[in-house]
């Protein structure tokens, strides 16, 4: 079969490989993988900034058919078209040290490879209105948008959410928000994605490079009451304002750091106005199942930018690198 694996940092040790196909062990199954999406983790355990294990094949998200199964294997069989799980080993339940230590496509071998090997702990039945492709979408930004909003954001019918960004997670939040009946305020630095983020149903969009002090437009926009809660994906270069944004008791998802590792804040905001903080890193499977079971009974469709063959993977990841794109990159087997 072919494989890709990642032989050192830069897209240059991203090597296709001709490799044997494996055999699942006890516990294990063999999935035929019809997709994959690149995620922007990928680019930077591509660049070498994540502590992967060697030789490794990367991607966390794909989706495919089962082709055999291990001894001990019952909650799934052949045939299944399943999608594989960010963590194999955090079912359910609060992160801890254990349960979040090992990902796919990291510390762990992905799924950038006609087949590959998953604990069984490590898929989950597809949604079945969706495509190979639209289903590869769902494990990482998905279940974080999921998880920011719902498991740790709680946010409700009704609330006021701000997202930062229009990339992967930020869209899948914006739909999810959607979905429940929340008011979404979107924050971009391109008028036009802000104007496709409303196709979609954004209420207000606010583009900072425009508008830089745009804690004082989220607080225009939501009558001087902040927002219940803020998808977080800039890191250092939002976070500040971000906590300007907030009610007194609400919520901060802290998501990513695209704009900087370390921030500034004024501590006596936190302290004060009852603000809560909370790092997400993806979820877990039953999150992800409760996830998938919403996503069917809305006929929710993920939105894929462009999709590329097998062979062309280099090219997904440098039009990753590039930018630009809204919605996600697929890559596809034959």
């Amino acid at each position: 079969m072919q494989a890709y694996r990642l032989t050192g940092a830069g897209l240059d040790a991203l090597t296709r490989v001709e490799v044997a196909t494996p055999a699942p062990g006890p516990g294990e199954v063999l999935v035929r993988m019809r997709a994959m999406s690149l995620n922007s983790r990928d680019l930077s355990i591509l660049a070498g900034h994540y502590p992967n294990k060697p030789d490794l094949q990367p991607l966390s998200d794909g989706a495919g058919l089962v082709e055999a199964v291990g001894a001990g294997v019952t909650d799934v069989g052949v045939g299944d078209a399943v999608t594989s799980c960010f963590y194999a080993d955090w079912q359910s339940g609060p992160a801890t040290a254990a349960n979040h230590r090992l990902s796919l496509g990291c510390e762990r071998d992905g799924v950038l490879a006609h087949y590959a090997v998953l604990p069984a702990t490590a898929v989950l039945p597809m949604p079945a209105h969706l495509s190979f492709a639209e289903a590869a979408t769902l494990p990482c930004a998905a279940l974080t948008a999921w998880s920011a909003l719902f498991t740790e954001g709680k946010l409700l019918p009704g609330e006021q959410v701000l997202i930062i960004g229009t990339g992967g997670v930020a869209l899948f939040a914006l739909q999810f928000a959607r979905l429940i009946g929340a008011r979404a305020i979107m924050l971009s630095g391109d008028d036009a994605r802000l104007e496709r983020a409303r196709s979609l149903g954004a209420d207000h969009g606010i583009n900072y490079r425009t508008t830089p002090d745009w804690a004082t437009a989220v607080q225009a926009a939501t009558d001087g009451a902040g927002v219940d809660l803020v998808v977080e994906l800039g890191g250092g270069g939002t976070l500040a304002q971000s906590l300007k944004c907030v009610r007194v008791g609400g919520r901060i998802s802290l998501i990513g750091a695209i704009g900087g590792l370390e921030a500034s804040v004024f501590v006596p905001d936190f302290l004060f106005r009852h603000i809560h903080l909370t790092g997400i890193t993806v979820g877990h499977r039953d999150d992800f199942r409760a996830m998938n079971a919403a996503i069917a009974r809305h006929g929710l469709r993920p939105l894929i930018h462009a999709r590329y063959d097998f062979d062309a993977a280099p090219a997904a990841y440098a039009d990753m690198m590039r930018g630009g794109h809204f919605g996600k990159l697929v890559i596809e087997t034959p």
